[in-house]
């Protein structure tokens, strides 16, 4: 009975370091594999072998002292593995694995401070690619750029792990027989390949701050890693839309504190205590969004939205809220994004209704509340 705990031990203390290290360091991992190998889908799957061999080894011989460039090594020698298995079908891939044999020095060269920011981009535009359905593109982002694992993207959305796993695997067979490139897009196609990216990062936060399902109303780890997700975007695309965004989720996480009381269940607006919601996430969002001001560009969809939250984030009320500029927000947001759903045509009727008579707080049902 003695040996047990110290034979467990330092399994679970292996576990808990690869499940740090790849939290926190996936995309570098994965983007620097992927330029490595040239190959999306093979550098995710050799990532998660080196993960496999080093919940093995790290309990054997201990936590290395540098666990992303063991890592980076270990899915360097599975790459050229890999290649050299392919080398009897095709000459090419025989071609390839003597080049990253005798050319690539090893990992040292993976983890190059001057490619890593392309490396994360690139994955993130390759992750969000159009092609992919809307649901495979979620998956594979929160999974390579956010480092969830299967089961924890499982959780988030209410789906089966093998849903999950279909999905990525899916995705990742569409890239390859589409021969997607492992590249930062050009800046002509990045505007229009941005749209998909940010699409993706509301997706996560839109379902982690209104729960589509199951018993909690809200998943704020999942809003979370989506705040996480448009923040590096913003230091990588310092584009006027990408600040948007990361203003409209700092606004609208802003409340968060006040949205659900102590029995789990949704406040609405009218009836939230406003001292509760955080004011270091509404100066963020507001920082964010004087970014798009100062940009002279106008602002996007994701600016208007984030426009119409910061007018309910320096309200002292609901009666002390600038309905007049929130009518016209929502105006111009109906012209460059027009709403087609109904709980979005339900919030512009409600917000029309309010600003009519302001004291017919009424108005403000669930869908409206969901939305803002």
């Amino acid at each position: 009975g003695d040996e047990r705990p110290a034979d467990v031990a330092p399994s679970i203390a292996a576990r808990r370091a690869v499940e740090a290290v790849w939290r926190m360091e996936s995309a570098r991992i994965v983007g620097a594999l992927a330029r490595y190998t040239r190959d999306f889908a093979l550098a995710e799957d050799v990532a998660q072998e080196a993960l496999a061999e080093a919940l093995v080894g790290w309990a054997a011989a201990g936590i290395p002292d540098h666990p992303v460039a063991w890592l980076l090594s270990v899915g360097r020698r599975r790459a050229i593995d890999a290649f050299r298995r392919r080398a009897a079908a095709d000459e090419r891939y025989a071609l390839l694995a003597r080049e990253l044999d005798e050319f690539t020095p090893g990992a040292d060269l993976l983890f190059d401070p001057d490619a890593i920011d392309d490396d994360v981009l690139a994955l993130i535009f390759t992750a969000c690619h159009p092609l992919l359905p809307k649901e495979s593109r979620i998956a594979l982002t929160l999974r390579v750029v956010g480092g969830l694992t299967t089961d924890e993207i499982a959780k988030a959305f209410l789906v089966p792990v093998s849903t999950v796993q279909a999905r990525i695997t899916r995705a990742k067979k569409t890239l390859a027989a589409a021969r997607v490139p492992f590249a930062v897009p050009t800046v002509a196609a990045r505007a229009e390949r941005l749209g998909s990216v940010l699409s993706v990062v509301y997706l996560i936060f839109t379902e982690g701050s209104s729960a589509s399902g199951g018993k909690d109303w809200m998943r704020n780890e999942l809003a979370q890693e989506a705040r996480r997700l448009a923040r590096v975007l913003t230091q990588l695309v310092p584009e006027p839309e990408a600040f948007g965004l990361l203003a409209l989720l700092e606004l609208t996480s802003a409340r968060f504190p006040a949205r659900i009381d102590e029995n789990g269940n949704a406040v609405l607006l009218e009836h939230q205590d406003r001292s509760r919601w955080d004011p270091s996430a509404i100066v963020r969002g507001r920082a964010a969004l004087a970014k798009v001001s100062d940009s002279g560009l106008g602002l996007g969809p994701y600016g208007l939205q984030a426009a119409i939250a910061e007018c309910h984030a320096v309200a002292s009320s609901v009666a002390g809220t600038d309905w007049a500029r929130i009518v016209l927000l929502y105006e111009a947001l109906g012209e460059i994004a027009p709403l087609h759903n109904p709980p979005a045509i339900a919030v512009m009727d409600a917000v029309r209704a309010a600003f009519r008579d302001v004291p017919a707080v009424a108005v403000f049902d669930t869908a409206f509340f969901r939305a803002l």
